[in-house]
């Protein structure tokens, strides 16, 4: 585009000319002559420019949702309008749509968490109206410096906006993200006539309505809604039903190097996405696992070899989800299936967009259901946890941080964080520099809203249950459920192309060598537990005299465990052991050996052993303590116990209310003799699981301080 936009009038342009301007920046956009804007793209475009409406384009990935944001804005900019500003939820999406924009000569610029340094010389090149597309992260629009700062001249200026992803905006969506909510806000403060479009390719019927009349904030004309048909026709869809994860892991080294291309195989949990990437490595395949906790320059190097086809394929949790961008991606397996089929439609919808053939494959697992239960418990706090939090700041009379929160209520941190960013959209709270602070506005507690969101979690559930069973045709399934405009025309559809339209199979049954070889792998016990090395901030306020580091002279030291609650192998049978109502009793059978094993291969050289009494699983635990004694050869000196007359502690809870629990209620429960025989000795510390690792660090605590010279700890299952 080049140059300055003009500011003198806006030059009156028939609908064939302003075509044809659009088609020529399609033309530049994709790099081909005989490239055309579809009908709707086009229908959308006018809307945007010649009516400055708001539009709500719903199509199916890859369908170029957005070309009509890049077409309309040079159109807009060589009309004089200001830059456009598009709310976008991942990195991975803006370097891709940053990209885009300048094949079409587009001069974008992205405000996130990752460049902050250069925020001041980006918000000046869009005020001298160097930058024609501004990219910004959801969260970006409540931190506090850009809310109050750069967010209102934005609003002032912009000549387009253009919310992606937009079925994050609702708390029916699959991805619903309180910082979208915001969003509501913006579209408030923006002159009237300002052109706004949402995209998303997942939206039902439900979630199109809700976001549409969100739309309409601030500007109170109908919202244009265009949806088209959600068939892909390069998809070709497939459910594999096996007995267990070893046959899973052992299909995909059989199957892996079969499928086209290069592709993403996603996992439900992280532990499992390492460990089916560390698994397919030592099959010799080039793959490497992508997770919420891969550190951000590792992301990238991941999302480069695979767009490179340097790898044949990220072995990924959803933390690779909306956004990324990679047309001639040949395949997605899911190892586990989403608690949704509109999530699942999302994640596969990457593949096939410039493939004339793509498979897509889902291999559920029995265990999906507790994993799909444990990410529900992250929901949206019960009405005392809200009326605690708005107390405490209100009480504060100051910002409070999140961290110093926690002192307060006792939500563990992911669930008061998303419970902050409701309250302060709403206007009960605003984050401030330095933490939070109540603003004094009243504020109800929707609990009718948020039973009907949790029911209709719970139905999607049961529609991928469904999606499992169904004899009928798999993308008419998706489709159906998503509401497709298009099916209801034509009840009796069906792909062609699923394996239940007749589609051959095209995967191999795994030898059984190979499945034998991932059960061996599977059954290899151990992990780490790392111990903790500094207290929480803030402490004082519970009572709890305990702040910086921990003291090395009273730290325990790194552990093992038999395995990841969130794992597979040994995970699994562990999170029924460990699951709410699952009775007391002796250490199982099946568990016996795996616990033997990592003793010896860990070889932990101490005195005694040391267990820690537990209220709800006591035999669990002194079975467990026994045994290891027994097989290390060394006495069980005793317990950590609770006071007498302590309650049964939480585990549902913040760290720092955990910590202020366990330092309250532990206490030394050996014998006089046991006590004087710890001097010097190094001990092992038995229980039966860690999630914060408070339990263990102040057990450990007890016993350095008591004269044992080094704690080890040793559980069954590492985490919550």
């Amino acid at each position: 585009m080049g140059g300055v936009p003009q500011t003198g009038p806006v030059t009156v342009t028939t609908d064939e000319d302003l075509r044809t301007q659009a088609d020529a920046v399609l033309r530049r956009l994709v790099g081909r002559e005989d490239a055309q804007l579809r009908t709707d793209q086009w229908t959308a475009i006018r809307a945007l420019v010649a009516d400055r409406a708001r539009a709500l384009v719903v199509q199916r990935t890859g369908w170029g949702k957005s070309a009509v944001y890049f077409v309309a804005t040079a159109l807009l900019r060589e009309r004089g309008a200001g830059p456009t500003v598009i709310v976008s939820p991942l990195l991975s999406l803006m370097r891709n749509q940053v990209d885009a924009a300048r094949r079409a000569g587009i001069r974008a610029e992205t405000m996130n968490s990752a460049n902050v340094t250069e925020w001041d010389e980006v918000r000046r090149r869009v005020q001298d109206g160097e930058t024609d597309v501004l990219l910004v992260s959801p969260e970006r629009l409540n931190n506090p410096g850009f809310r109050d700062e750069v967010l209102p001249r934005l609003a002032e200026s912009a000549g387009l906006v253009v919310v992606d992803e937009a079925h994050c905006v609702s708390d029916w969506g699959h991805d619903f993200r309180p910082d979208y909510r915001r969003i509501r806000t913006l579209l408030e403060d923006l002159p009237t006539g300002t052109p706004v479009l949402a995209t998303t390719a997942t939206a039902n019927a439900r979630v199109t309505a809700d976001v549409a009349e969100q739309l309409e904030h601030g500007d109170g004309r109908e919202v244009l809604v265009l949806r088209g048909p959600l068939d892909r026709e390069s998809l070709h869809l497939a459910v594999r039903t096996l007995p267990d994860h070893a046959a899973q892991m052992a299909w995909l080294v059989a199957n892996l190097p079969l499928l086209p291309g290069s592709g993403i195989v996603y996992c439900l949990t992280v532990a499992a996405a390492e460990q089916v990437a560390a698994h397919l490595r030592s099959a010799g395949m080039e793959v490497r696992s992508y997770t919420g906790q891969t550190d951000a320059a590792e992301r990238l190097a991941c999302e480069s070899d695979l767009l490179e086809n340097r790898v044949k394929a990220l072995v990924a949790t959803s933390a690779l989800g909306m956004g990324f961008d990679k047309p001639d991606l040949g395949f997605v397996v899911h190892v586990g299936a989403p608690s949704s089929p509109i999530a699942y439609y999302q994640q596969v919808g990457r593949a096939g967009r410039a493939t004339e053939h793509a498979r897509v494959v889902l291999l559920p697992g029995r265990d999906d259901s507790a994993i799909w239960d444990w990410f529900a418990s992250m929901s949206f706090p019960s009405p005392e946890a809200v009326r605690g939090t708005l107390a405490a700041l209100g009480e504060a009379g100051r910002p409070l941080s999140t961290a110093a929160l926690e002192t307060h209520v006792d939500l563990r941190r992911g669930r008061l964080e998303l419970m902050l960013k409701v309250l302060d959209v709403d206007g009960a709270v605003r984050r401030v520099r330095g933490g939070w602070e109540a603003t004094g506005e009243p504020w109800t507690y929707d609990e009718e809203r948020y039973a009907r969101v949790a029911a209709t979690r719970r139905e999607e559930q049961d529609l991928v249950r469904e999606y499992v069973r169904t004899e009928g045709c798999r993308m008419a399934f998706l489709r159906r459920v998503l509401d497709d405009p298009l099916l209801a025309d034509d009840p009796g559809w069906r792909c062609g192309r699923c394996d239940r339209c007749g589609g051959a199979p095209e995967d191999v049954a795994p030898a059984e060598g190979l499945v034998d070889a991932a059960r061996a792998g599977l059954a290899v016990p151990g992990t780490d537990v790392g111990a903790r090395r500094q207290w929480p901030s803030g402490m004082s306020a519970l009572g709890v005299a305990l702040s910086g580091k921990v003291a090395e002279g009273e730290r325990a030291e790194d552990g093992r465990a038999v395995a990841r609650l969130d794992g597979l192998g040994w995970g699994t049978l562990l999170r029924e052991l460990f699951a709410a109502g699952a009775p007391d009793g002796p250490l199982p059978p099946a568990l016996r050996t795996p616990v033997l094993e990592v003793l010896d291969a860990w070889a932990p050289d101490v005195a005694g052993v040391v267990a820690v009494a537990s209220a709800s699983r006591p035999t669990l635990v002194e079975h467990l303590a026994g045994g290891v004694a027994r097989h290390l050869g060394v006495p069980l000196v005793g317990a950590i116990v609770p006071e007498e007359g302590a309650p049964p502690g939480r585990h549902d809870v913040n760290s720092a209310q955990r910590l202020a629990d366990v330092h309250r209620r532990l206490a030394l429960g050996l014998s006089e003799p046991a006590l004087a025989g710890l001097a010097g000795r190094r001990v092992l510390l038995v229980d039966d699981r860690t999630g914060t690792g408070w339990t263990l660090t102040v057990a450990a605590r007890l016993l350095r301080r008591a004269g044992a010279a080094a704690v080890l700890p040793f559980v069954l299952g590492v985490g919550s």
